[in-house]
């Protein structure tokens, strides 16, 4: 039996009909309102680790139980699981790591970008109800992990949450003008609230196999209340489109194929410069920044591994209006030399005993404001060049 919600927004009415399902709503989602102008509502995850403080153990148990579906109905001799950015890139990683470990061969991950990467091929396609629609996705710069790319049987797209699916479509239809050999796709996500009919058109026009998995589905309708203070609300979030390959470290968006592995030793380092961590029940806090969100994941859960309470989430560019399920709003510039709005939801520094900032760019002005204001570590992500995917985290503490 259908559950139906009516949740208030200052932008307008989400109506939600939910289809039966295990996982009680509440513990996935949360709602708030979005400031613009094409989708004035958002889903809230509570297991992502984006927009809420989330444990790694929550998060893990979300990418072991999505993999073993996807798994459980095959993802062929070769494959090519893909994260959404900005939102789903920690999402898209976490999955395609648990199906590593399950043992899954012949698999290449890669993540969409809002980043221009001067010299390197790319498909592009536009988010139509994105507050940023630009963004590519790349091909591999390793030989052999282009073969791959270009080879693939399977298809994984990983996202959130899903409303239309046109995006993918989209991408879907870009790809098999490169990979004219695909034979599956599968369309992973937290929640699913495509309409049947629009489910229909891309299974239509993809014109191979589409499987659906995700931990709840139904439908939804939002009634525009027109709140003229909200949207008149502007915000740039487009960058200024300049290459930005000498800030991203983290290698997601130019292939991975195995699972990152921190280097040994990063919690007892990071332990020694938080002070009187032994005696503070409060939680740490893990933050990744933007698309480069998988890197806070891994050092949040070599913490719990270590016994400690560590709660994990992300800046973003996403401008959501404060209310419903975001408590706070704290705004900042971006540290990739975009000039552009960032933000941090349902962050209380009180909360935490210590606040470490994980990111791929260098230091920078924002950064060390951030770093300041919350009298946190920063954690500078940086692959290891000699052992693939090998990681180090640079710590500092102004």
């Amino acid at each position: 039996m259908q559950k139906t919600l009516t949740i208030k927004l200052d932008t307008g009415t989400l109506h939600l009909n939910i289809a039966p399902g295990r996982i009680p709503l509440k513990r996935l989602l949360g709602f708030a309102a979005r400031v613009s102008s094409k989708r004035k509502f958002l889903l809230v995850s509570k297991v992502l680790g984006k927009h809420y403080p989330v444990s790694p153990r929550m998060m893990s148990w979300s990418y072991r139980a999505l993999a073993r579906a996807v798994l459980k109905s095959g993802a062929g001799c070769s494959s090519l699981w893909i994260g959404m950015a900005e939102t789903a890139t920690g999402l898209g990683y976490g999955v395609f790591s648990a199906a590593s470990h399950a043992g899954i061969q012949n698999a290449l991950f890669m993540q969409t970008t809002r980043y221009q990467m001067e010299g390197y091929e790319r498909l592009a396609f536009d988010e139509a109800h994105s507050h940023a629609t630009d963004f590519f996705l790349y091909y591999p710069e390793r030989p052999d992990y282009r073969q791959r790319f270009l080879n693939a049987e399977t298809l994984v797209l990983i996202d959130d949450e899903i409303s239309t699916g046109r995006t993918f479509l989209q991408l879907i239809n870009a790809y098999q003008t490169v990979n004219p050999g695909l034979q599956k796709v599968f369309i992973v996500s937290l929640v699913n609230f495509a309409h049947p009919d629009d489910r229909a058109v891309l299974e239509a026009q993809a014109g191979v196999s589409v499987e659906w998995v995700c931990f709840r589905q139904g439908l939804l309708y939002f009634d525009d209340s027109h709140n003229t203070a909200i949207d008149n609300i502007t915000v740039n979030v487009s960058g200024n489109g300049a290459c930005k390959k000498h800030l991203l470290a983290w290698p997601g968006r130019l292939g991975i194929a195995a699972p990152v592995r921190l280097e040994t030793g990063v919690v007892d380092e990071l332990l020694g410069l938080l002070a009187n961590v032994n005696d503070d029940a409060r939680p740490i806090l893990v933050l990744g920044s933007g698309e480069c969100n998988a890197p806070a994941y891994l050092l949040g859960r070599e913490l719990e591994d270590k016994g400690v309470d560590v709660r994990v989430q992300s800046t973003t560019r996403s401008p959501i209006h404060q209310g419903n399920d975001i408590a706070r709003v704290c705004r900042f510039e971006d540290n990739y030399d975009d000039g552009i709005p960032n933000f941090i939801y349902n962050l209380d520094p009180a909360a935490y005993r210590g606040i470490v900032l994980c990111h791929e760019t260098p230091l920078c002005a924002s950064l060390l404001e951030r770093l300041q204001a919350w009298q946190a570590v920063s954690a500078r992500f940086e692959l290891n060049p000699n052992t693939p995917y090998h990681a180090k985290l640079h710590f500092f503490r102004p």
